[in-house]
């Protein structure tokens, strides 16, 4: 259903294209054609008209008020293209490929869809908070996203470190609570479980310090946001970073800070079939199991429609 709706999507756009060419051939041989009467026109009537608007002097004022105005659009317009061209070409040199700063209706569409082509059969990474809005719930971005991977590799933010704690007290709202947070870890288990018995690679890990990134890595993609402390991650403006061969752009950077975090000792795999942590040394050989246990994950889950979102 996806790749049909995909290769319709390619369809119309190829097909918008090439109603665009083929309408500025048309609007060119349309030019083309009306040269000849609108030189012959300006050559009949121009200097009849002028020696009639000659000696009016309010035209005369009103024209060049007018002329005044349209040159200083031209030039405003020069100055602002050449800026977003240099803004333009920094952003390329970066390997940035889009810029949300908002997240519209129209936006959100835009942005699931994309990450929906880019995720498609691919390997992905995400770190994230909870991701409870990212990928759990329905309307979230990756939801589909994961459904539909090859692999997914998923760090979360474990529910009773220091980092959980002042991530919590740090957004100044009284909803936002250990307990919500370590439910939306809870149901994120669930979900990642529930991938795992349907033969999806699944692995998670959990770290402890305060979040600081969410990224997504979609195939050749990275998908940002910052952590701004104080802030729903959700206000905060997305980038997103495509691989090339430029040595300048961001992708590897990102890439690399996954891989950094996704191999560190300090960093436990969670096993989704015991549901337990399992920590391993540098050389990679298991040293303990704990439980992701707490008070708060013993009790009932909270209702759904009451959890606040964290990330």
């Amino acid at each position: 259903m996806f790749t049909l709706r995909r290769l319709l999507r390619n369809f119309i756009k190829g097909l918008a294209r090439a109603l665009f060419h083929v309408s500025l051939v048309a609007l060119s041989a349309g030019i083309a054609l009306s040269l000849p009467v609108i030189i012959s026109f300006v050559a009949k009537y121009f200097f009849t008209y002028w020696s009639i608007i000659e000696s009016r002097r309010m035209f005369l004022i009103s024209a060049e008020v007018a002329l005044a105005i349209l040159l200083i659009s031209l030039f405003n317009y020069a100055g602002r293209s050449w800026r977003d061209k240099r803004f333009s070409k920094m952003a390329r040199g970066a390997g940035m490929v889009y810029f949300f700063p908002s997240r519209s209706l129209i936006t959100q569409r835009r942005i699931r869809r994309l990450k929906e082509a880019q995720g498609f059969a691919m390997d992905i990474m995400v770190i994230s908070s909870t991701g409870f809005r990212t990928f759990v719930d329905p309307k979230g971005d990756l939801h589909d996203v994961f459904k539909n991977c090859r692999e997914a590799r998923v760090m979360l933010l474990h529910p009773y470190s220091e980092g959980a704690r002042t991530r919590v007290k740090s957004i100044l709202d009284p909803n936002v609570t250990i307990e919500k947070f370590s439910d939306q870890i809870k149901r994120t288990i669930a979900f990642l479980k529930e991938l795992k018995a349907a033969q999806k690679n699944v692995k998670l890990k959990f770290y402890e310090d305060q979040p600081f990134l969410k990224l997504g890595i979609l195939g050749d993609y990275v998908w940002m946001k910052h952590y701004h402390p104080g802030l729903d991650v959700q206000t905060m403006p997305e980038c997103v970073f495509k691989h090339d061969q430029n040595p300048t752009g961001l992708y590897t950077p990102f890439y690399q800070y996954f891989a950094m975090r996704w191999e560190s000792p300090d960093n436990p795999e969670y096993d989704l079939d015991a549901d337990e942590l399992v920590y391993r040394d540098a050389a990679g050989n298991e040293k303990v199991r704990k439980k992701l246990n707490g008070p708060e994950l013993e009790d009932a889950l909270v209702p759904l429609e009451q959890i606040f979102s964290t990330g």
